[in-house]
Parts: structure tokens; C-alpha cells; sequence
């Protein structure tokens, strides 16, 4: 291992064209260390108590002098990658984390190193167009004839932008009251499966504490077009203006998708702007074989995307796109040092909320260019398949109960042999979430489907077999085994067991 790109304490090492020996040295050195933690990774983490982690970053010494180039990535190596969590591990199935292409990781490197912001074209120039081209690329696969979009931090971030812009639509040609007594008028009509980041933005938008009104499921989660219908009648019955209906392609929980054909008619009839939360199912977009699941999203007037969750691309890389270009331009602001209004320059922050803004695009276009969109496309074939194959498992594993379907990759279950009781079967499934987390062996979700606690399993990486699943879920019926017999009282020493 090189010495070259050291750096002594108290310096401060900027990357520049006289440090390029430096720079190459030290990727190398990174590279090596983290490809030694892939190769090495025998579990998705470690059985590290968070009680330690929590004292090792609180004893960290930040006011003192630097320790040197050679000694942070030694310290890094220990006290990050180390105790990293694995998604590519495949017992790694909590959340909605996916394994990363490698084209896109090489991207990543390169928009940290030169550092591009995509807010205006003098800074970005050529950046500009790719992500313009991306989207335009996107758009298309959607549905948009005259659509636009801009990328985002994530899909929390996607769907506030698209409420904002759902909110100053209906806002905007009415007369009447002032504005402030408009907006509290103003719902927006969703299912209670929808992402909490769309409650969360009629917070920050702010409306009135009732704003956000549920749409009753059908028995699998998914929004019911007639009470939808129902909910619109109520809403005009109250003197109330709906602002949005917010449907999911990919529910969190359930991994559902609303009946977008259906809800698109609705809102097309009363003129209610539909956004479309396709965060977790936009890569069926990339699928030939089950583009079809998406039926009806080329009638949203916004959708989320989240290339971050379903797309392989590293953190963050989201977007938000919609139908008509225009109505990104209900939050341009000119400022005359950035973006003067009569510049006549091809700024993205006229279109985004965001002013500094990651290159992020430029991963995408690694992934499309290096692989090409039909590799994400199969990439989703091969979840979907594998996704049956599990379920099939756990529906006739005789100490596992299959719950609910899903659309996508997510499999609800929970372990309840014959003989226990649904009290202790809930009551098990925080503990052994837990105590499996804490051996750092498996690591799976939580969640309550129909007023009980179940445990969720999210499939994204294509190269997991079914079989290697299956093993996981062996070792939640054996840690639940062992919880169960420990009722009365579990010993300190519980962990330990379980891992042995």
C-alpha cells in the first residue's frame, strides 16, 4: 500500500491538477480497502452493540489537529466500513435497498471529484443536457409527449415538490377569498399505504390539519376508485377544494399498486391533479414483460421517481417528473446574481427546489449507456420471479403464515406454528427483528398489517436466490424458537444463543 497521497496533520488537501498523483493514489488505496470489506462480508453487519457504536462516534476528537491522510483512511476503515451495513449481502432484506451498479459507482466518484452543480448552465454546461436528456428519455417511457422533470434528493423530496406544484396549480386563476384563506380549503385524497412523506408535506405546504383525507383499500391495499368517487362527493359537500389525489405504484408496506387507470379517469373527469408515487415500482418501467403493472401512469399529471431504490443507482438519485413542462415553472425563482429572469440560459433551478445541486444524473447515464435500460428491465424480471419463489416458500413452510399480496417484491409473513398463540406470535416478531439485527446475521423489516405485527421482507437484488432466502428465514423460525422458549424471562444472554 502506497504512502504517496499521504497527508500530514493540520493540512488541508485540495484536489486540484498539481494533487492528481496524489488523488490517483489515494482512490486506489479506497478502492482497495473497500473491495477488501465486499469480498469479506460474511453478514449484512455486525453483532457490534449500538451502545459501543454510539460511544465510539461520541469520543471522536473534532477539535483537535488532523491525524494525517494515511491514519483517517485506517481510522475510516475501522470505524465505518467495518461496521457497514451490506445491502448487497443476501441476508440483507429490511428495507428498500438495492445493490448498485458498477457503472453508476464509477459516475459517483467522478461528480464528487469535479464537484458539478446542475443549478445553472455556466456552472454545469454539458451537465446541463445529460440530465435534460435523462429525463427527456424518461418521460418518454412513461408517457409524457410534453413532459419535464428535474432530479431530486429522493422521493421525500419529489413528492413535496410535486404537492407544491399541485398546490399552486389550485391556487392559481381563482378569484375570491384571499390567498391564505384558499389554501386552507385545499385537501389532498390518498390511502392510509401511501408514503408518509405525503402527510408530511401538507405539513410543510401548509395546510390545514385535516388536509389529508384516506381513501378507503380494497382487502389487498390498494386505493378503491369508488370510494374515491364517494370521498370527492364529500369533499365538494364541505365547501372543501381538492389539490391532489396522491396514488402508489409500490406501497411501502405491501408493494401494492393503486388502480392508476381507474384513478386517472376519475381525476381527468373532475379535474383533480393526479400525482403518481412511483418511487419503489418505477423500474417495471425498464420491464417489457411487466411494464403493464403500470397501466395508467401516463395519465398522472406528476410522478416520483426513485432510481435510488428501484434503478441500482447509489444514494441519492430521484426525480420528479410531470406531463406538462409548464408546470414546473410554478416555483421558478429569479435571482439576478444566478438566474436573472431575462438571462435567455437553460438553468435547471428554474425547475427545481433545490438551488446547489448533485450531478446525480450522471449515474443514471452510466447505467443506461454502460448497461443499457433492458439489463434493468431483466434485473426486474429476475426480482419478480424470485419474489413468487419465496412466497411459495413461506406459504408452505409448515411454521410460517404468507400474508397479503404485493405487486412487486415484498413478502409479509409471520411465524406462527401450530400451538402458539397469536399474542405471542405478535409479541415475538419486534424481539426477533431485534435480536437477529443485533447478531447481525439476517436482517429483515417490520411492520402491522390489519392491527398486528408482522415481519416484511424486501427483494432488490436480482442475484439472490431463493434458496439463499430460505436460509434466512430458517434462522428467524430458529431465533423464534429460541424467544419463545425464553418467554418467562430472556437471559442477557440471548443474542448469544441465537447467533450460536
Amino acid at each position: 500500500m502506497t504512502a504517496s497521497h499521504d497527508v500530514l496533520p493540520d493540512q488541508l488537501p485540495f484536489l486540484r491538477g498539481e494533487s492528481s498523483a496524489a488523488y490517483d493514489a489515494l482512490m486506489a488505496d479506497v478502492s482497495s480497502r473497500i473491495a477488501q470489506r465486499l469480498a469479506s462480508s460474511e453478514a449484512p453487519s455486525t453483532n457490534t452493540p449500538q451502545r459501543e457504536l454510539a460511544e465510539r462516534a461520541a469520543h471522536l476528537d473534532l477539535d483537535g489537529p488532523g491525524i494525517g491522510g494515511q491514519a483517517l483512511l485506517e481510522e475510516l476503515d475501522e470505524l465505518f466500513l467495518a461496521e457497514a451495513v451490506w445491502y448487497h449481502h443476501p441476508a440483507y432484506l429490511s428495507h428498500l435497498n438495492c445493490p448498485v451498479d458498477l457503472n453508476a459507482v464509477a459516475a459517483e466518484s467522478v461528480l464528487a471529484a469535479v464537484n458539478t452543480s446542475v443549478d445553472t448552465y455556466d456552472q454545469s454546461r454539458i451537465g446541463t443536457f445529460i440530465e435534460r436528456r435523462i429525463v427527456s428519455w424518461m418521460t418518454d417511457r412513461i408517457g409524457f409527449a410534453r413532459g419535464d422533470g428535474v432530479f431530486t434528493s429522493g422521493g421525500t423530496q419529489s413528492n413535496l415538490q410535486a404537492l407544491f406544484l399541485a398546490r399552486e396549480a389550485a391556487l392559481t386563476g381563482t378569484s375570491g377569498p384571499s390567498r391564505s384563506v384558499r389554501q386552507q380549503q385545499l385537501v389532498i385524497l390518498t390511502s392510509p399505504q401511501s408514503h408518509f412523506s405525503i402527510a408530511k408535506a401538507a405539513l410543510i405546504l401548509g395546510l390545514r390539519d385535516d388536509a389529508v383525507i384516506t381513501v378507503a383499500t380494497d382487502q389487498a391495499g390498494r386505493m378503491d376508485p369508488a370510494a374515491l368517487r364517494r370521498a370527492l362527493q364529500d369533499v365538494a359537500g364541505d365547501g372543501r377544494v381538492p389539490m391532489a389525489v396522491a396514488a402508489t405504484a409500490g406501497t411501502t408496506d405491501r408493494g401494492v399498486i393503486d388502480p392508476l387507470e381507474q384513478l386517472a379517469e376519475i381525476c381527468r373527469g373532475q379535474r383533480v391533479w393526479l400525482h403518481v408515487d412511483a418511487a419503489y415500482g418505477c423500474g417495471l418501467l425498464a420491464s417489457a414483460r411487466h411494464r403493464h403493472r403500470l397501466a395508467g401512469i401516463e395519465a398522472a399529471r406528476s410522478v416520483t421517481l426513485d432510481f435510488h431504490k428501484a434503478w441500482f443507482q447509489p444514494v441519492s438519485s430521484s426525480a420528479l417528473v410531470v406531463r406538462d413542462a409548464a408546470d414546473l415553472g410554478r416555483g421558478a425563482w429569479h435571482a439576478d446574481y444566478l438566474n436573472p429572469a431575462d438571462g435567455g440560459e437553460p438553468n435547471q433551478v428554474d425547475k427545481s427546489l433545490q438551488t446547489t445541486r448533485r450531478f446525480d444524473a450522471l449515474k443514471l447515464y452510466a447505467t443506461l449507456r454502460g448497461a443499457g435500460p433492458d439489463a434493468v428491465g431483466r434485473a426486474w424480471d429476475a426480482l419478480l420471479e424470485l419474489t413468487g419463489e419465496v412466497r411459495r416458500h413461506v406459504e408452505d413452510h409448515p411454521e410460517l403464515d404468507l400474508l397479503a399480496t404485493s405487486d412487486l417484491t415484498t413478502v409479509l409473513f409471520r411465524w406462527q406454528p401450530p400451538g402458539v398463540s397469536e399474542q405471542d406470535a405478535d409479541a415475538l416478531v419486534s424481539l426477533a427483528r431485534q435480536v437477529l439485527q443485533e447478531s447481525g446475521r439476517v436482517m429483515v423489516a417490520r411492520t402491522v398489517l390489519d392491527s398486528r405485527p408482522c415481519m416484511k421482507l424486501t427483494l432488490l437484488d436480482p442475484e439472490t436466490t431463493v434458496e439463499q432466502v430460505a436460509e434466512s428465514l430458517e434462522e428467524v423460525c430458529a431465533c423464534a424458537r429460541i424467544l419463545h422458549r425464553h418467554r418467562a424471562g430472556a437471559p442477557a444472554s440471548l443474542a448469544e444463543e441465537v447467533a450460536s
